[in-house]
C-alpha cells in the first residue's frame, strides 16, 4: 500500500511527524497528506498526493513544505517508486480555523 510506503520514508526523514489523518490532539508542526486521485496502466500504477505542512507560522509553514519537497522527491530511491513528479505548491492556509499550511501536489508512479 503506497500510503504506508510514504509514511514510513516521511517519519524516517523528516523532523516532524506525519499524518494520513487528523488526530484530536496535533503538535504544532506536522504533515498531513492523503491520495487525491490514481490509476493503473500496463502494470504500472499512478497516485496523486497532496502534503500539507502545518506550523504556527506562515514563514514556518512555507519552510516546513520546502524541506517537505526535498523529501518527497527523495522518495524516488526506493524500488517501489518510479517517479515522482511536483504538480503544484502553494499557500494553502485554512481560512475557517486560522491554521497556516502550504500544499503541494505530487504525482507519483509506483509498482
Amino acid at each position: 500500500m503506497i500510503e504506508l510506503t510514504i509514511k514510513k520514508y516521511l517519519d524516517g526523514h523528516l523532523d516532524v511527524p506525519s499524518f494520513l489523518e487528523r488526530q484530536a490532539n496535533m503538535p504544532d508542526k506536522f504533515v498531513l497528506y492523503e491520495k487525491t486521485g490514481g490509476g493503473k496502466r500496463n502494470h504500472l500504477q499512478t497516485a496523486t498526493f497532496a502534503f500539507q505542512s502545518y506550523a504556527p507560522s506562515l514563514y514556518q509553514a512555507a519552510e516546513l513544505n520546502e524541506i517537505l519537497k526535498n523529501v518527497v522527491e527523495g522518495m524516488v530511491i526506493l524500488p517501489e517508486i518510479i517517479s515522482v513528479e511536483l504538480n503544484s505548491d502553494y499557500n494553502f492556509t485554512d481560512t475557517t480555523t486560522k491554521e497556516y499550511r502550504y500544499q503541494a501536489v505530487y504525482d507519483i508512479k509506483y509498482y
